[in-house]
Order: C-alpha cells, then structure tokens, then sequence
C-alpha cells in the first residue's frame, strides 16, 4: 500500500530486549497499511506484567530500542509511556500521542491474543476512539471477532488484519539464552547485542 503522510503506526512493548521479530512485524505492517512511520513505544511499567518480569530497565529498553530501529527512517522511538508517571495504560499514552500528532491517524499494532484480550483493557472504547487497529495475526491466535463487538461495541470496523510473518522469536527465550551463556547472534541486532554485552544485562 502506498504510504499516506498522516497514517502512523504505535508499536508499543517492553522491548526487553528489542529483537528481530519486533523488526520484521513493524516493516510488514508499515507496508501492509501504508504507515508513514512506525512509532515503538517502549512501555514504562505495563500494568498486565509484574515488576519482576520486565528485567532491563526503562532507559536501558528505550537505548536497545533505539539502536535497534536505527537506519530505517520509516522507524522512529517514542517516549510517550516513558515520561510520564504511572499507571501506564495504553488508552492514556495513545491520547498523548493524539495530543502530538493532532493531524494524524494512529494505528495501535497489536497481536491476536492482545486483540482478543482487549475488553479487560482499561477504558477499550476510547482506546479505539483514538487509533484504528492494525491486528498482525499469527496462525495460532484464536480471536472471535464478534464476541469482541458484543463487548466493545464499533471495534469490528476499526480492525485491519495484517498478514504476520511467523517467527519463533521471543524476548525471554533470548533472556533465558543469555543467562544461560548461549549466543543470541542473528536474534538481535547486532548494535542491541553489543550493548547488552557492555552493559552485562540479562546475567543471572
């Protein structure tokens, strides 16, 4: 799809660490839906994980984060969930981003269990009053769209589903690998590599 100037993608996670597979879906989608630019908005402390699971810490992700979408200019960091003080609920640092990019379309990129899981997010119905779908749907995700629209009624016409490469790669698997003295090579970029080698993160 041809690019459209207002359209940006929210591409939010821990990114703990940022990984190839991060890189692959933001690019699928960013050509699927004709994204301007992808946004990836490090979380500052999801509220759906305990403290304990999120294992670098903010400034750390947000520098991986970085060196990791460096050299695609359709990629860009944003801090939204990181300056500001806690709960940090998506619905909130979507309305910061709209606050923003006034003039923008916002497209919240998001996995099938996320989608399915989204009525017990804080305030669903004005989450997607502030940003369309972009739904990358992996063979395994069993979503059932019209329960969905029973609970948050106006949801069906703000998905779109994105056809989502399918790669095994998850951020504990390379936590687990590192702790264990195992290579991460062609896991993570190389920059990302580096610096959790310099930093010695992810060591038991």
């Amino acid at each position: 799809m041809t690019a459209s100037p207002d359209r940006l993608g929210v591409f939010g996670g821990t990114f703990d660490p940022p990984h190839l597979g991060h890189l692959v879906l933001a690019e699928a989608a960013a050509d699927h839906l004709g994204l301007a630019r992808v946004l990836f908005v490090p979380a500052g402390a999801p509220p759906h994980k305990e403290a304990s699971a999120v294992r670098a810490g903010a400034e750390h992700r947000a520098e991986m984060t970085r060196l990791a979408i460096a050299g695609n200019p359709r990629f860009a960091l944003a801090r939204a969930d990181l300056d500001r003080p806690g709960p940090h609920y998506t619905v909130d640092m979507l309305r910061l981003l709209r606050d923003e990019y006034p003039n923008s379309d916002l497209v919240l990129l998001v996995g099938g269990d996320s989608l399915r899981d989204l009525p017990t997010w804080s305030r669903p119905q004005e989450l997607i009053a502030l940003a369309r779908l972009g739904v990358l749907r992996r063979r395994a995700d069993d979503v059932d769209l019209d329960a969905l629209e029973r609970a948050i009624p106006g949801l069906a016409a703000r998905v779109t589903w994105i056809p989502a490469p399918h790669l095994d790669i998850a951020s504990s698997t390379i936590v687990a690998a590192i702790a264990a003295g195992r290579s991460v090579r062609y896991l993570v970029p190389d920059a990302v590599l580096a610096y959790i080698e310099a930093h010695g993160l992810y060591k038991e």
